[in-house]
């Protein structure tokens, strides 16, 4: 089957020329005509199978040109990285179409995204906590809004989007279709699903957790941080083949620590994204990612999900992820386009339950490499790998109290209040200096 062989119209298939892509995934091609119909849809499939697509196409054959200034059209996904994406998708398609499309997301100043959704548009795609925002505000109507898609829903929840997604289904008109999209479901998503809607079609291009056919997968076992360090840098510098690397850490504290660990010998061949940098920072390490200028890049979990960047090599879990259906989104950032990819993950002796949890949701074992001779072990713990010894606050030991002494101190003799008033007999006795008698 060819995009042609879809319902589609010129304008769409013009702009899917243009993107140079011709025919559907599996996913695609089995969500369209139910999303046509106006069914709700849950759409299950492997990480880099176009799910974006998946929505998208449909949901703009439906769209039809309006001049109402309100968005009819809204999409929450939960990464700024996401929105940016699939903003950017949406403009690509809709090329030869006046569709207008505003994307959203916090830690930028509100007022751009005002005036930008103000301005009128036909599609909003945003982070949930900015769409709450605009919607209490009144920037956004919700009772325009006949379209509500849940990019990544999984991901929603595990990043704590629970109550926003709950507060913005009541500004929601009930009368609306639903589509919600991920690569994993497990039985907490299905709750939140109902929160929306109670009838829809469950559509699987693979089951939950099946193992995308082209990567290899292996694993090294490694007993701590640097040992870890020692073998990315060994890999790196012995294989060739590893020209676009995304290393994923467990934490913003551990990617920080392995890329000052590693800037003497790639500084300028290397980046590292997690939430706490900035966006444009965000931004410009992607960039410079996916144009090669940087071989690798150190990331947490926030770039799983939603990153495009074409022709990933390789994945390197340099800490085995405590989720399985979040190791299933990483190495879906490598072997996307039919393209052959390779995951690597560094697991520890405490990591070991993480990479069965793994092989139980996959049904397969990882292949177990044999470390290089040449590979350094180190025995030191950073201080990250340190436990820390919890100290119950009982046992804290009570602050020495010094008594502050009395609560008030003996006035001057000026200032205190006695009777001096003098008689005024007494008085003319010493003015007189004699018997003074008064008159009666």
């Amino acid at each position: 089957m060819t995009f042609r062989d879809l319902n589609l119209n010129n304008a769409l298939w013009n702009a899917l020329d243009d993107m140079g892509m011709s025919k559907p995934t599996t996913i695609q091609e089995k969500v369209f005509s139910d999303i046509m119909t106006g069914r709700d849809v849950v759409g299950i499939a492997q990480t880099g199978t176009g799910k974006t697509l998946a929505y998208l196409l449909p949901v703009l054959r439906l769209w039809k040109f309006s001049k109402s200034p309100h968005a009819r059209i809204l999409i929450i996904v939960p990464t700024r990285e996401l929105v940016a994406q699939v903003a950017e998708t949406i403009e690509k398609l809709s090329s030869y179409t006046n569709v207008k499309v505003a994307g959203v997301y916090g830690g930028t100043n509100i007022k751009t995204h005002r005036r930008l959704v103000g301005a009128g548009v036909d599609i909003v795609v945003g982070t949930p906590g900015r769409l709450l925002d605009l919607m209490m505000e009144g920037v956004i109507k919700g009772k325009f809004l006949n379209k509500l898609i849940i990019d990544e829903v999984d991901e929603m929840l595990n990043l704590g989007f629970r109550t926003q997604l709950k507060n913005i289904l009541e500004f929601l008109p009930e009368k609306r279709q639903n589509l919600m999209f991920s690569a994993t479901m497990i039985e907490e998503v299905e709750h939140v699903i109902h929160q929306f809607t109670d009838r829809y079609e469950k559509i699987e291009a693979a089951p939950s957790g099946t193992p995308l056919e082209n990567i290899d997968q292996y694993v090294y076992q490694v007993p701590n941080f640097n040992t870890k360090a020692n073998l990315i840098e060994l890999l790196l510098n012995t294989d060739s083949n590893m020209k676009k690397v995304l290393v994923f850490t467990g934490s913003k504290k551990m990617a920080d620590a392995l890329y000052e660990r590693l800037l003497e010998g790639f500084e300028e061949k290397m980046g590292v994204i997690h939430s706490s940098k900035s966006q444009n920072n965000r931004f410009a390490t992607v960039d410079s990612f996916q144009d090669g200028s940087y071989r690798f890049i150190i990331a947490t979990d926030i770039v799983a999900r939603g990153l495009d960047v074409s022709e990933v090599t390789h994945v390197i879990n340099f800490d085995m992820s405590d989720m399985a259906e979040k190791y299933m989104h990483r190495i879906g950032r490598t072997g996307r386009a039919k393209q052959k990819g390779i995951a690597i993950s560094f697991v520890s002796e405490k990591e070991k339950p993480y990479q069965e949890a793994v092989e139980a949701l996959m049904e397969q074992k990882i292949e177990i490499l044999p470390n290089p001779e040449t590979l350094e072990i180190s025995e030191e713990l950073i201080q990250l790998e340190i436990p820390v010894e919890f100290v119950p606050f009982d046992n804290h030991k009570a602050k020495k109290r010094v008594p502050s002494g009395p609560a008030f101190h003996e006035k001057k003799a000026k200032n205190r209040k006695v009777n001096n008033k003098e008689r005024y007999e007494d008085k003319m006795k010493k003015k007189y200096k004699k018997q003074y008698r008064k008159k009666r």
